[in-house]
């Protein structure tokens, strides 16, 4: 009993009219989790099920949509729970949980994104080299590295305000994110400096290196012949479209927690649902209809369900 009253609680401040719409919150929120795990569930089981998609692109493409999975798993079960609670509360060491899963599949997502963009360049500018340089034993290693290094990377953080003392227990959200850190009595400057560096290495060191190799397909290409710059569209475009999508609503979170930004509940609702709806669900939906090879697949495995 005497351990139960020592835990803190962190209360979300961020819901509009809960009590008023709870249920229907829960409903909408329940069948975007449910579309989220079928549709990212359906291309990775293809690109699985099918040997001719064993590809590094394709293999990539697995890694990017089950890292949405993991992402919308560490958000929506929490979620759900609180709309159909009195009180939308989180234990202070849940909350850190969360926090650092939260940031550590992001910035996974950042890592992903980058391999996919070099597996097309290598793909696009050195073609003959390819078999070579992308092996079997490269792309495990870049895998492990995507989800390794961004989990030990954000460590550090949760372990420097773990024993913080707090004086706000009031969070300006629905889920634990940056805006942890102004529950603090006072600001950690190693915090704000730690988290700089591992922004800097996780988003725009990322954005320089895709953007370094999409320079330099874009100048192969337009000197290519017209297939050439069809089929490189065709596996690049879904690409970017993900990658200017996530880096868009990363930012907005990133800077919502940095920035003293008198924004209102409502706004900051529907920034964050975008956040956790659409990036979860645009990804399939890319892939899934912008790659050929993933469309023709998923239009046979759908025809074999209706002849059944």
């Amino acid at each position: 009993m005497e351990s139960e009253l020592n835990v803190t609680y962190i209360t979300f401040d961020g819901h509009v009219e809960v009590h008023k719409y709870r249920y229907l919150y829960f409903v909408i929120m329940c069948t975007a989790y449910i579309l989220i795990i079928c549709s990212n569930s359906t291309i990775v089981g293809i690109i699985v099920i099918n040997k001719a998609l064993h590809e590094p692109m394709y293999i990539f493409i697995a890694a990017l949509l089950i890292n949405s999975v993991l992402f919308s798993t560490a958000i929506y079960p929490k979620l759900l729970i609180d709309f159909l609670s009195e009180k939308q509360i989180i234990s202070y060491s849940a909350c850190l949980f969360q926090w650092y899963i939260y940031y550590t599949l992001a910035i996974s997502e950042f890592f992903l994104l980058s391999v996919m963009s070099y597996d097309r360049y290598v793909s696009i500018c050195k073609p003959l080299q390819y078999p070579t340089i992308m092996r079997k034993t490269t792309v495990q290693m870049f895998l492990i590295l995507a989800w390794i290094l961004p989990a030990c990377q954000f460590s550090v953080a949760p372990l420097l305000i773990a024993n913080k003392k707090l004086c706000y227990f009031i969070l300006k959200g629905i889920i634990c994110n940056s805006t942890i850190q102004k529950l603090q009595c006072v600001s950690s400057t190693v915090l704000n400096i730690y988290g700089l560096i591992v922004f800097a290495s996780a988003v725009p060191l990322p954005l320089l290196f895709i953007l370094f190799t999409y320079t330099r397909i874009l100048i192969i290409t337009y000197r290519s012949s017209r297939e050439v710059r069809r089929k490189a569209a065709q596996t690049c475009l879904p690409h970017l479209l993900v990658l200017i999508n996530f880096s868009c609503l990363g930012t907005y979170d990133v800077l919502l927690g940095r920035l003293e930004t008198n924004v209102s509940k409502t706004v900051r609702l529907i920034m964050f649902l975008q956040m956790i709806l659409y990036h979860p669900l645009f990804n399939p939906i890319i892939y899934g209809l912008k790659m050929k090879e993933i469309y023709k697949h998923l239009k046979r495995f759908f025809r074999q369900d209706k002849l059944s």
